[in-house]
């Protein structure tokens, strides 16, 4: 694709889906000790977009481990979408605006009285804040981007009537209102078993609706300002084992990235196509691939934050890409 860029080499030391997930998400490998935010909640704290509505970070379609605010607190937790293009019901009133004001003096009483002698315990529950961006929210006109009933059939089909190709089709939607953040999940890669199988009717459900969205953005002049990443928790064994399976393999995967200004058509790494090298050429980590990515969004990867524990942590722990981001 002529507008994006091949990693080869990642590397990473994490084969554990829900760690090596961790991994990807945060740029931080789990620690006990740490609640490190992913790089969508990053990136929404630190560029947060005035006057939207709606959540400035959205996860859409599967996936067991959305993104997570970390060390930001939980109001910078992706707002999840399980289903999208099919169901935002539950974000609209199911009452008329009389009955729903009335519910909500309701709520005031009872959230004022439980408030009584507990401040502290309501000011980190959250509850008051998660109640006046739910009602902003459900009464906002941005609220729309979520629907794609009105988009023209011919649009919905270049994606796929898929939970992923809806999620890409939405996801295009929430960038032109402006939503800093954006994650669309696509699960069922783990081929232990039947892999050719397995990849071919994946790459099916994928290919679609990322050339779509890559398409479409391009078309609306929203590439250039929007940085797109493809990548999973790591890739697949070179060895084919038995029952036609592949197994993890963290070391060497791959990732496509464009847009924001990253240079496109560069081919980065390149692993053994025998499979008898394990490591690849010019390997890189994922925090250098996160430390390109808000380098592009003018974000310094090496500014310190301060943890509630007070402890200071680095945005991301890597090193821009020169090959990513230099002509």
């Amino acid at each position: 694709m002529q507008h994006m860029s091949v990693i080869r080499s990642l590397v990473s030391k994490e084969g554990d889906h829900e760690r090596a997930t961790a991994f990807v998400k945060t740029g931080y490998r789990p620690d006990p000790t740490t609640k490190y935010p992913a790089l969508g909640a990053i990136i929404a704290q630190q560029r947060p977009v005035k006057g939207l509505e709606i959540p400035q970070y959205v996860s859409l379609g599967g996936g067991n481990w959305p993104g997570r605010g970390g060390y930001f607190g939980d109001q910078y937790d992706a707002f999840r979408i399980y289903n999208p293009g099919n169901n935002i019901q539950n974000m609209r009133a199911s009452v008329d605006d009389k009955r729903q004001k009335k519910r909500l003096d309701s709520l005031a009483v009872v959230s004022q009285a439980f408030s009584q002698g507990r401040q502290l315990q309501v000011n980190r529950s959250l509850h008051e804040n998660t109640v006046e961006r739910a009602l902003k929210m459900m009464s906002s006109k941005q609220l729309s981007a979520f629907e794609i009933d009105e988009e023209p059939q011919a649009i919905k089909r270049k994606y796929g009537d898929s939970r992923f190709g809806r999620g890409c089709l939405v996801a295009r939607r929430l960038v032109e209102v402006g939503v800093r953040s954006i994650e669309v999940t696509l699960d069922g890669f783990d081929s232990h078993t039947n892999n050719f199988e397995t990849q071919t009717k994946r790459a099916a459900v994928l290919d679609p609706a990322f050339a779509a969205l890559i398409q479409e953005l391009k078309e609306r002049d929203l590439l250039d300002s929007t940085i797109v990443l493809c990548i999973g928790e790591f890739g697949r064994s070179p060895q084919i084992k038995p029952l036609d399976g592949r197994d993890h393999w963290p070391t060497g995967f791959p990732a496509v990235i464009g847009g924001g200004g990253i240079q496109a058509g560069r081919i980065i790494g390149k692993t053994d196509p025998t499979g008898e090298k394990t490591d690849p050429e010019n390997p890189l980590g994922v925090p250098d691939l996160y430390a390109t990515i808000l380098h592009q969004l003018n974000i310094d990867p090496e500014k310190e934050l301060i943890t509630p524990i007070g402890r200071p942590l680095a945005l991301c722990d890597g090193s821009p890409i020169k090959e990513l981001i230099e002509a």
